[in-house]
């Protein structure tokens, strides 16, 4: 039989090992606690409608003399517990192996001498810069595995496999293995508040630029994200993304995708819920099963920065008040620009000050332009679909910095776009489909609760 001395230290070691644990996965295990409160309250409450009264049980009182250890025991007994120590971070373009380690908190001068003669260990800093680092360090700062992930150089295996790098201590040596793995899905829960921008309270509650991109997008016929966030705006979202081991992937900007999302601006809630329908279509519908969707985007490019509106303005070339008839999307060179509604190109070309301009007629005597591109990829009498590419950001003609001029014209009168996206018809969800998209939004708001409550914590 174990002596309680024995029994003591093993429990000792057992806590530590538990400790440890939920401090590295504090944020996994109070989700996935979250998810299964929220997925299995009903459950729960089916059983214990069936459990017998406590008071009709037997009850029995045990008593029994605990003797402790003395301090000192207690203390070498924890003394005697390993300590590893983890830190995790991105690989930079300007990073050497020196930087690299000392940033996830090695000391270690053999570590970073086998980072730059070993072949294998090398690719670490070579290539493009965003590769996911993880560090296992002693106590003593020393390097015990370096773990890397990164996107695999076989493009067939691009978005369903990720490369893992792993250089492991081996006694006094240093010892690399190389392997492809395949991606894993995973739905997660995120929540924030806005204090500054949006991006930055996405980036506090480690919710993926894809995701945060995606918000915009999803309520931008709700929210003019440019002109009407406000301070304490507050956000929940239920996501899918891509995993590798059990870490959501940062190289690839299609690796996460919106299945629900709540948003509340200036005390105003708005939802999103993506539902595919009879046909196979996919798109986002309001908890109440109202499209997001409308005949008109509400704007021409993905979530950037608006330098000039539809309002008065100093023109920066004339240097005269004009009222200003688009809005000015600011975005570096190549960025791509998309048509905001069904049609068909009624002109594309270069055209005075507007530079290389594509012009598209749209329905009721509608029209839209996009001025000052790059390139065009598209052709005069071609049909377009709500969301083609049709160039790319420039500053061709009258500009002074590369930017998109965009114009929404009704019976040929320039109109403000986000007015016209905001009062655009929207797509109805069919009779057929709503039953089905019920019972899906109901199960989605439980998971939007249960994303609010982990912000909350978390936040504590």
């Amino acid at each position: 039989m174990k002596s309680l001395d024995s029994i003591d230290r093993s429990l000792a070691a057992t806590f530590a090992r538990g400790v440890g644990f939920v401090s590295a996965h504090r944020r996994g295990l109070a989700a996935s606690i979250a998810v299964a409160l929220a997925g299995f309250g009903a459950a729960a409450y089916g059983i214990a409608t069936q459990a017998p009264d406590a008071s009709d049980l037997p009850r029995r009182l045990v008593t029994e003399s605990v003797t402790p250890d003395d301090v000192a025991s207690q203390l070498e007994a924890l003394a005697a517990q390993t300590l590893q120590l983890y830190r995790s971070d991105l690989t930079r373009s300007s990073d050497t192996a020196d930087s690299l380690l000392t940033r996830l908190g090695v000391a270690d001068a053999e570590a970073a001498a086998f980072l730059r003669r070993d072949p294998a260990a090398r690719k670490i800093l070579e290539g493009r810069a965003g590769k996911m680092v993880r560090a296992s360090v002693s106590a003593a700062g020393a390097l015990d595995e370096l773990t890397v992930r990164y996107a695999p150089t076989d493009a067939s295996l691009l978005g369903t496999h990720f490369t893992r790098l792993r250089v492991a201590r081996v006694g006094s040596m240093f010892n690399t293995t190389v392997e492809t793995l395949p991606l894993a899905s995973q739905v997660r829960l995120g929540s924030g508040t806005v204090r500054s921008s949006l991006f930055a309270a996405t980036d506090d509650a480690r919710i993926p630029d894809a995701v945060a991109v995606q918000l915009a997008e999803v309520f931008s016929t709700d929210i003019d994200f440019h002109r009407e966030l406000r301070k304490g705006d507050t956000f929940s979202v239920v996501y899918e993304t891509l995993t590798a081991d059990d870490e959501a992937i940062t190289w690839n900007a299609a690796a996460g995708k919106v299945v629900a999302a709540e948003f509340v601006n200036k005390g105003r809630s708005y939802s999103a819920v993506w539902f595919k329908d009879e046909n196979g279509k996919g798109g986002y519908y309001d908890l109440d099963g109202q499209s997001k969707r409308r005949a008109f985007l509400a704007s021409p490019m993905e979530f950037s920065r608006v330098t000039s509106g539809f309002a008065m303005r100093m023109h920066p070339i004339l240097n005269q008040w004009r009222q200003h008839k688009g809005v000015d999307y600011g975005a570096p060179t190549g960025t791509a620009v998309r048509a905001v509604g069904d049609g068909s190109v009624e002109f594309a070309g270069w055209q005075n000050g507007y530079g290389n301009v594509v012009q598209i007629r749209h329905s009721n005597d509608r029209s839209t332009v996009y001025a000052h591109l790059s390139r065009i990829d598209v052709k005069t009498g071609q049909h377009i679909d709500q969301g083609m590419r049709v160039g790319a950001v420039g500053m061709t003609g009258w500009a002074t910095g590369p930017h998109l001029h965009f114009e929404f014209k009704l019976h040929g009168e320039q109109q403000d776009p986000m007015a016209i996206a905001k009062s655009s018809e929207a797509i109805e969800l069919s009779a057929a489909a709503r039953p089905r998209f019920t019972e899906l939004a109901h199960s989605l708001r439980g998971q939007l609760e249960a994303a609010e409550t982990v912000g909350a914590n978390l936040a504590e």
